[in-house]
Parts: C-alpha cells; sequence; structure tokens
C-alpha cells in the first residue's frame, strides 16, 4: 500500500479549514497540520452565522488556511498525492468558496481532486483516529445536523432516524439567545447548566411516546421560551438562578432525549450482529458533558464500544476531509475535476427526506 499524503480544504459553515494528512503501509493515519479560523467575532453582534458574512470571511482566509498547513506540514503542493474538498452540504457560499480554491490548486498542482460530503468527513472520522473498522454506529450531532448512520462502508451510510427539526446545537443556540447568553449557545448554556436545578421546570421529551429513532426539538425550545416568558410576567425578569435552572431543565431534556434514542439505535444496529460493535460520536454538541455520560452509559449497558475523537476532530475541520479523500482515494471512487458545490447532499440517498425537499433535494 502506496503511502498518500492529502490536502483537505473544509468550508462548509463558519470555519476556514485546511489540514494534511498521510497514511503509510504502517495503516497510522498522522494529521501532520490542522489550521482551523473561526469567525465568532465577525458573527458575534447578530446572535448567529450570516451566510453573507460568513462567505466573504472564507474567500479571504482560505488561501492563508491553505499556505499555512502546508508550512506546518512541510510539505508543498508537488509533495501532495490528492486534494480533497467539501462540496457539500453547507452555507452555498462558503461550500462554493472552498470547491473553487481547490480546483484551482487542483488545476495548477495536476494532483486529484475528489469532493467530499462534510457529513461523510465526520462520520469516517473514527477511523482516522482509531482505526474503527466497519460497520459501526454513528451519531451526528451539531449545529446542523443530527442523524444515527450506520457506516458499512467508505460511501456506504444507511440512516436509521435523525431530526425532523431543529438540530441539537441549533437548540443550544437559540435557547442562549432566548436567555441572553453569548454565541456559540452550547458551552454557554452547558456553562449555566453546572449550576442549575435540572428538576425545577418540567420539560418534555419529544418524541419519546413514538417508536423509532426519529427526534425533535423545536419543541422543547419552544417549552423553554414559555417557561421563561412565565417568569417575566409573574416576578418581572429572570434572576441569574432561573437562567441557570432553566439550562440545566434544557439540557438535560436533550441528555435524555438523545440517550434513549441512541439505545434505540443501538438495538437495530447490533440485530445485524457486526463482529465488533461499536458507537462513535462526532460535533460539536459531543463535548458536552452531559450529553457525553448519557451516551456513554448507554454503550456500556449494551455492551458496545464508545468513541468519541478529540473536541478539535469532532467540530469541523479539514482533516476529517483529508482522511475522506484518503478513504475515496483508495477505495477507487476516482478525481472528481467537474465536481459542484451543494448546498444539500444527504448521506443516504436512497432514505426517504426528513424536513422535506425541493429543487435543490432532500435537506436530510
Amino acid at each position: 500500500m502506496a503511502t498518500l499524503t492529502f490536502l483537505g480544504i473544509e468550508s462548509s459553515c463558519d470555519d476556514s479549514a485546511a489540514a494534511v494528512v498521510r497514511h503509510g503501509p504502517d495503516g497510522a493515519p498522522k494529521v501532520l497540520a490542522s489550521v482551523v479560523q473561526g469567525q465568532v467575532a465577525l458573527h458575534a453582534d447578530f446572535g448567529g452565522v450570516v451566510p453573507e458574512i460568513a462567505a466573504r470571511a472564507h474567500a479571504e482566509r482560505l488561501d492563508h488556511c491553505v499556505e499555512q498547513a502546508l508550512a506546518e506540514a512541510g510539505v508543498t503542493l508537488a509533495d501532495l498525492d490528492g486534494i480533497a474538498v467539501t462540496s457539500g452540504p453547507g452555507l452555498i457560499g462558503g461550500v462554493l468558496s472552498g470547491v473553487m480554491l481547490a480546483k484551482g490548486l487542483a488545476a495548477g498542482s495536476g494532483k486529484p481532486l475528489l469532493g467530499v460530503n462534510h457529513l461523510a468527513g465526520h462520520a469516517l472520522t473514527p477511523r482516522l483516529t482509531d482505526g474503527l473498522p466497519f460497520p459501526y454506529l454513528m451519531l451526528l450531532v451539531s449545529g446542523g445536523h443530527c442523524q444515527f448512520l450506520i457506516a458499512d462502508g467508505v460511501d456506504r451510510f444507511h440512516r436509521i432516524g435523525g431530526t425532523i427539526d431543529d438540530a441539537p446545537g441549533e437548540a443550544f443556540d437559540k435557547t442562549a439567545k432566548l436567555l441572553g447568553l453569548p454565541q456559540p449557545g452550547g458551552p454557554a448554556v452547558e456553562r449555566e447548566a453546572a449550576q442549575g436545578d435540572p428538576a425545577r421546570f418540567a420539560f418534555p421529551r419529544p418524541l419519546l411516546d413514538r417508536p423509532g429513532c426519529d427526534l425533535s426539538f423545536s419543541g422543547l425550545k419552544t417549552a423553554l421560551l414559555r417557561a421563561r416568558d412565565a417568569l417575566v410576567a409573574e416576578q418581572g425578569g429572570i434572576t441569574v438562578q432561573d437562567r441557570r435552572d432553566l439550562c440545566a431543565g434544557f439540557q438535560a431534556a436533550v441528555a435524555d432525549v438523545l440517550a434513549e434514542k441512541t439505545r434505540r439505535a443501538l438495538l437495530a444496529y447490533l440485530a445485524l450482529n457486526p463482529a465488533a460493535p461499536a458507537l462513535a460520536v462526532a460535533g460539536g454538541v459531543a463535548a458536552n458533558a452531559a450529553i457525553r455520560a448519557g451516551l456513554e452509559t448507554v454503550s456500556a449497558q449494551q455492551g458496545v464500544r464508545f468513541l468519541a475523537p478529540p473536541l478539535r476532530l469532532c467540530t469541523d475541520n479539514a482533516a476529517m476531509i483529508a482522511w475522506a479523500g484518503i478513504e475515496r482515494f483508495r477505495a477507487g471512487l476516482g478525481g472528481d475535476a467537474d465536481l459542484v458545490a451543494r448546498p444539500r447532499w444527504p448521506l443516504d440517498a436512497s432514505a426517504a427526506p426528513m424536513i422535506g425537499s425541493g429543487k435543490k433535494g432532500a435537506k436530510a
């Protein structure tokens, strides 16, 4: 097996990223460099990511990220065996910025160009970090996505459940905004929840009364809004402790729902009799200690190995894109010189749309 060195480029949301990953005959991939330039400060005044601002920042920063990644890795374009880039799904302006840069680099260097599904990058990360064999159960839980996937191969994913509305990270962001907390909302809500009483407010656990692995978080966010408004009407505002208790109750509800739905997903996965059963989780929400503890407990109860990559590889990064490119290249999935930016790109194209679809395709 020949040694492969790939450049990865990621720009699907608000992180501009480039990385260099090498995979040699010893079978142990190495992240030679991983550069991520976030945009939190650019969007802070708007309470969320503004697509136009994100796209402009990517256009300004991506080439510098690539230069820095190549320098840190000690390689040049000539040393690469290929270039991988996120070509969807995501905010179209940002995705397009990455795709056009990658096309230019590939054309100028004569290197193969591979388009990578951003979600596949997350889903294949456990193979980069731990060499996890197929098939395994993957929970993608982030600001924009939440779904259970059985990973059967480099390009074969079977979705067995997911959110029918808000992703958990989106719900955390909206909760933070409702309570006057800074963005990104996940870490802010978790900090407040650590000093709150999760039992004070009776928040719902959506869809637990229905079979299956689908999830919903929109109603939970609405319940928190109503609880906040009731406090404001009763006492003219909310105290610091009120806010902490609201965060704790909201976080506990999300953790309970994810734990129970994961238990159901594990049962469906285990029914396939995998030789080395494993649950892997990726996405920024996986960094939440309460949520991770619940997933670890469920995995232990089912006798399944639990894997969570380091946080720097759970959140959006280009190392996972470079690695997915290497995986695709080794699988003979070839180059994509004519690839296009795609705002929507379900990993399991055979699954029915969960959130609807339109002219641009299924959302999820």
